[in-house]
């Protein structure tokens, strides 16, 4: 994921128009572009449903990673297949067909299920006609769709490694309006056919933030609320205490997992990893971590293999 200054700087830019003035974000860019590819993908086999926008990879049992690696996000959906019934966590960015992808490597009825509601997760679910989500007013809201700058500059040139696929423009990029067809509780759970997902509600990033644990297989899928890289909590919808109790949940969890599937970056994580986010965090809330400006009114608390982004005045406002 891109350092988060370019991206206020970008948005400045789509503001001024003037971006060619600033070299910083280019420089920024380059960082990013040169991780490509992670070090975490050297051991995953490349599967030839993988197109130019899409790298697909077995990362499970009956479980495929459908990441997008050329644009700063580094969004990572995941296609769960049961006997009977696929879910789709997460619909990526909207900017390659992901229905094209998934179509290629299941015939099953699908559901799709979001993480969250954030622009990065829910680009593709105009192009499936099942959707399952937490009813809350963020994610009720989000599925009128999105028309905004910080949905343009997903697609901008400063935002990618490689062009944008046939067809897609940064002008025309939007959220499209999807129909949310089947609310979602805690605690469901959800028959595939010889798989049965848990639908655990993990507010904090956001309130409609959700995991998904198949307990018989020792898999977690748990969106935003943990991945290797800068863990965003710093936004209006952001609650931090929701989210501190929310990682200590998914840290007990963790003895009886054997992989944690996350939404940003690499798809497949020690799930003991969970522990020290969740400790790190108790120290931070605390005021007992060090932190380094990101930009104006945000600290980043850096630890080894992840990170915290918070607001500059969190503790007034926890």
């Amino acid at each position: 994921m891109i350092k988060l200054k370019a991206i206020l700087l970008l948005a400045s830019c789509i503001i001024s128009y003037a971006c060619q003035t600033d070299s910083s974000l280019s420089d920024s860019l380059g960082e990013f572009c040169a991780k490509l590819p992670r070090p975490e993908y050297a051991n995953l086999k490349l599967h030839v449903t993988s197109n130019d926008w899409f790298e697909v990879y077995s990362v499970g049992d009956g479980v495929w990673a459908l990441y997008e690696p050329h644009q700063w996000q580094e969004v990572i959906s995941y296609l769960i297949l049961g006997e009977q019934q696929a879910v789709l966590f997460d619909s990526g960015n909207g900017l390659g067909d992901i229905r094209a992808v998934v179509n290629k490597l299941t015939s099953l009825p699908l559901l799709v299920i979001n993480s969250h509601s954030h622009i990065d997760h829910i680009g593709g679910n105009y192009q499936f006609e099942n959707i399952a989500s937490l009813s809350t007013e963020f994610s009720l809201t989000r599925s009128k769709g999105v028309d905004e700058a910080s949905v343009k500059e997903e697609a901008s040139a400063a935002a990618l490694c490689r062009p944008l696929p046939a067809g897609v423009t940064q002008a025309d990029h939007t959220i499209r309006p999807y129909q949310i067809t089947r609310v979602l509780t805690a605690g469901q759970r959800l028959d595939l056919g010889g798989r049965q997902l848990e639908v655990i509600s993990i507010p904090g990033h956001t309130d409609d933030s959700i995991a998904l644990l198949d307990s018989e297989a020792g898999y977690l899928w748990t969106g935003d609320s943990y991945y290797a890289g800068p863990i965003w909590l710093f936004a209006d919808e952001t609650d931090l205490s929701d989210y501190q109790q929310s990682i200590h949940y998914l840290a007990k969890l963790s003895p009886q997992l054997t992989s944690l599937f996350p939404a940003h970056n690499t798809p497949k994580v020690d799930p003991k990893t969970l522990v020290e986010v969740a400790s790190a965090f108790d120290k931070v809330l605390a005021g007992s971590e060090t932190s380094e400006p990101e930009w104006d009114g945000v600290l980043r608390f850096q630890y080894d293999g992840f990170s915290f982004l918070l607001r500059e005045d969190f503790a007034d406002n926890d």
